[in-house]
């Protein structure tokens, strides 16, 4: 059913980081009100939002379809003030980094109305989380939520002399990414409030996957990061020193990946796969020549299916400055503790071995100087605790516990 009251009601982002900022000024410079939330904490002087409500967007936005919008949004409301974002709001995009979840989920459950419709970009088991906060709050909201797998585009905020200044640099679009409600059952009413998200307008081939977990297993950043960025250690830390290469232009996809990093990420996607088959929900299907080049599990979202990877014998000029330049980065310090220790977690109560992410998960921690098998997620921090496989599924397909 065609929800065209949203056409109309404010669009409330949480939180104000690049993807954040990249959401609120596209949204503003398609004619849509909209309130962009930070924390009181991530509002400092050195942050250009608190100095100015306009929001320059540009970039290349690389994509299939050449699909573009740039220019200069006015943003009428950015607080630190999560009720004032909120109140009102149609649609609500949720978007920072997952190990803040915890965090803004608590504060937004109580908060929430019916009729309100919540997006988690990337999910990374978003809809879990908030669940499980909106019963310890006793929230009762009729609301639609669901979690996509990734962000609808690659963006930065450009930085001019180590300072911040109120600019977007968009470098792709994506035309396709997993999604699904919570519950699924919601999934279709939830898919067709899109429409009414102009920062998600690039998204011609949205896929329905078969659960929130599905969604979350198949987030690229889990998979590929951290196993990258610790193999690929001596690279990164080598790169302004007996390497003699330009500070900040190290990417662990120009300049890290490799046929052996493949075949370790290979590995954790073949039991992701192996544990998503025990619980019986569905994964994105990837083949093993998607993991031998640089783009290939990557550029499909952006360019489409049958996208050539670049061999591992060309730099990747497109990623070179990503990153990450330190490996207490949140290509290892989130998509560890929250990606592969919640999916190996889930990966236990069904049975299924885990060495490969057991052991990036050690080397990660080692480097970090973090037990990440500690700090990491659980069963019980996505609200499935005690739960069997049966049961999960059924939660997650009805809502019912």
């Amino acid at each position: 059913m065609a929800r065209k009251d949203l056409a109309t009601k404010p669009i409330a982002v949480l939180t104000a980081g690049a993807t954040g900022i990249t959401h609120a000024a596209d949204c503003a410079l398609a004619g849509r009100d909209v309130r962009l939330f930070e924390f009181p904490d991530f509002y400092g002087e050195d942050r250009a939002i608190r100095h100015t409500n306009q929001i320059l967007v540009g970039g290349s936005q690389v994509n299939l379809y050449s699909i573009k919008r740039e220019g200069l949004a006015a943003i009428p409301t950015i607080t630190t003030d999560m009720k004032e974002a909120v109140h009102g709001a149609g649609i609500i995009i949720l978007t920072l980094p997952a190990v803040g979840f915890e965090r803004i989920c608590e504060e937004l459950a109580p908060l929430l109305e019916d009729g309100q419709v919540i997006h988690f970009m990337a999910g990374n088991f978003g809809c879990c989380v908030l669940r499980k906060k909106m019963r310890e709050a006793g929230c009762t909201a009729k609301v639609l939520m669901g979690d996509w797998s990734s962000q609808p585009y690659g963006t930065r905020i450009i930085t001019y002399a180590g300072k911040e200044v109120p600019e977007v640099d968009i470098m792709f679009r994506n035309i396709t990414l997993r999604g699904c409600a919570f519950p699924a059952a919601d999934s279709e009413e939830w898919l067709d409030t899109l429409q009414y998200i102009p920062s998600m307008f690039s998204l011609r081939h949205p896929v329905l996957a078969d659960s929130v977990i599905d969604v979350s297993f198949s987030n690229i950043n889990p998979l590929l990061h951290p196993a990258a960025s610790v193999c690929g250690v001596s690279t990164m830390e080598n790169w302004t020193g007996v390497l003699r290469r330009v500070p900040g232009e190290f990417s662990i996809y120009s300049h890290a990946f490799c046929k052996s990093i493949g075949e370790v990420q290979y590995s954790i996607y073949q039991e992701q796969c192996e544990t998503m088959k025990k619980l019986g929900s569905g994964i994105w299907n990837l083949k093993k020549e998607q993991f031998m080049n640089r783009s290939g599990i990557l550029a499909p979202e952006y360019i489409g299916e049958g996208a050539k990877g670049i061999p591992f014998e060309n730099d990747w000029k497109h990623q070179e400055g990503a990153g990450p330049h330190t490996i207490h980065h949140r290509y290892i310090t989130e998509d560890t503790p929250v990606g592969l220790c919640a999916q190996r977690s889930i990966a236990k109560a069904m049975g299924v071995e885990t060495p490969t992410m057991d052991a990036v998960i050690t080397l990660a921690s080692v480097m970090n100087g973090t037990d990440f098998s500690k700090t990491g997620w659980t069963l019980e921090t996505l609200g499935l605790g005690g739960m069997s496989g049966e049961e999960i599924m059924t939660y997650l397909h009805t809502g019912n516990m």
